[in-house]
């Protein structure tokens, strides 16, 4: 039986919700066990920053531990992130947690960008993210196929994905948990970028920091996921989907634009580190994570 580790390293939950996706996991045949500060509250923070650290490290070192779960996203990680051991199993969650996805990729282990206790504890059996998550952490390869959007770039790409929410990535560039040269060394991948409540300027000051750092020349693909909460600015002349177009105007690799992935109830998962196929065609795009 698979264990899953329940932890909260960044922002505190409401209880209720581990309780009730604890439950749904079970029922689909995983052991849960919980951090020892999974439930605790310190300000924002669930728990003190030596106390998350202490349950991430603690889930990480517990060889009957499969995969952890991260509770939450909010803030927090980058405050802890230097005192996390190499990380060896799958992490799962989104948002603040791609830290942690960063921190995957440093040590070469895959992950899951995907939904966490709320929704697991809330969303319909059948729904979309429901049903891939249940694929995804039985090793099951899915394959996902999503209107045409008029700003996508065509074309195919075979790599692993990194990355996630853009202001968290923006924050740890120049560290050595950014997009550097160390994840590129042996194939350019497939980049992933989503947001919530950032300015249209916030929003092009970081795609363009990612495009002066060189970061965005040294891509396979993009998928632009879903920018929930950020409105429009008349004074950039564009949209937010057309600001970041016209950062990659200058590169012939395929871009995918409005994923069903972020800060929304269909948010689907995707493993981080594993080789995907995204095929951009007129017809809409095709991406399939290979396992």
């Amino acid at each position: 039986m698979k264990h899953i580790r329940i932890i909260s390293p960044s922002g505190c939950i409401d209880p209720t919700y581990i309780d009730q996706a604890s439950s749904r996991l079970r029922a689909w045949g995983y052991k849960v066990s919980e951090g020892a500060y999974a439930r605790a509250q310190w300000g924002r923070f669930a728990g003190t920053d030596e106390e998350r650290a202490s349950d991430l490290n603690a889930a990480l070192a517990d060889s009957d531990v499969d995969f952890i779960l991260c509770a939450r996203g909010g803030y927090g990680l980058q405050r802890i992130i230097d005192r996390i051991a190499p990380i060896g199993k799958p992490i799962i969650g989104f948002s603040d947690i791609t830290a942690l996805h960063q921190l995957s990729a440093y040590h070469d282990q895959f992950s899951i960008h995907g939904i966490m206790c709320k929704h697991i504890a809330t969303l319909p059996e059948d729904s979309e993210p429901i049903m891939a998550l249940r694929r995804l952490l039985a090793d099951e390869r899915v394959d996902y196929h999503w209107p045409a959007h008029p700003l996508n770039q065509l074309g195919t790409a075979y790599a692993p994905i990194v990355g996630g929410n853009l202001s968290v990535l923006y924050g740890l560039q120049g560290t050595r948990y950014g997009l550097r040269d160390e994840l590129f060394r042996e194939q350019f991948p497939i980049l992933l970028i989503e947001d919530i409540c950032e300015r249209h300027y916030h929003i092009d000051r970081m795609i363009r920091n990612l495009k002066l750092s060189g970061v965005l020349a040294h891509l396979s693909g993009l998928i632009v996921g879903q920018f929930t909460d950020c409105e429009d600015d008349p004074g950039m002349g564009c949209t937010i989907y057309e600001t970041i177009k016209e950062a990659v105007a200058d590169y012939d690799y395929p871009i995918l634009f409005n994923a069903p992935i972020g800060h929304v109830e269909h948010n689907l998962p995707l493993w981080l580190g594993v080789p995907t196929r995204m095929i951009i065609s007129a017809e809409g795009p095709v991406l399939r994570t290979c396992t």
